[in-house]
């Protein structure tokens, strides 16, 4: 009997310990810090009726823009801090509020449809075999310890088997304010300005005869 009696009174410890463990947990995380999601900012387009009415138009150059690459610490979603020259931090509450690498792509189109009038931006999966093709890597995207917003990388443009264009990029551009949200203004930013980059020099490459076939 006292037996039983022990078995039971070491069931209803062992319950009750879970459930203060719950309540506990319960209690820590309706403490926790709220999650702060992200995106980039649109790109600018202080043309708009001029690209739109050029975009209406038929045009004969094709450009598709292949998927953005990120190394691979990038490809998460904390937004990333880089606090030594040799140590990088994730973010736990300030997250991206979609890859990285879709916000990229989208946000390049995007500049590249306002800079370039002339020419069909598309993506990848759209264009046809005469396209020109772009190809873009990023080694780097984040803040930096000295309060710069920090985008490197390469990109390449090809004309079928023929490249036409291969550039290294690397921008920096001064935080306005403390803060995530400051953070991602500057990062769109700074990619607005490697997009800038990359249409001059495609305006460039249609003079070349690899691209006028």
């Amino acid at each position: 009997m006292m037996t039983t009696s022990l078995i039971r009174c070491r069931r209803f410890g062992a319950t009750a310990l879970l459930i203060l463990s719950a309540v506990a947990m319960a209690g820590c995380a309706a403490q926790s810090t709220p999650t702060n999601r992200f995106t980039l900012p649109e790109a600018n387009d202080p043309h708009s009726s001029v690209a739109s009415e050029a975009r209406s138009k038929p045009s004969a150059r094709q450009l598709a823009v292949s998927p953005v690459e990120v190394a691979s610490y990038l490809d998460q979603e904390g937004i990333v801090m880089q606090t030594s020259d040799i140590e990088l931090a994730a973010a736990n509450q300030n997250l991206w509020a979609e890859a990285l690498s879709h916000q990229l792509t989208r946000r390049l189109r995007q500049s590249l449809a306002n800079d370039l009038p002339g020419v069909t931006v598309l993506s990848s999966a759209q264009s046809g075999p005469d396209a020109q093709r772009l190809t873009l890597s990023v080694d780097q995207f984040q803040g930096r310890y000295d309060g710069q917003a920090v985008a490197s990388g390469e990109w390449q443009l090809h004309d079928g088997r023929h490249l036409l264009a291969q550039k290294h990029f690397d921008i920096t551009q001064p935080l306005s304010d403390d803060g995530y949200p400051a953070l991602v203004r500057s990062l769109g930013a700074v990619w607005e300005t490697v997009a800038k980059q990359v249409a001059e020099e495609i305006r460039t490459s249609a003079m070349t005869p690899a691209a006028t076939k």
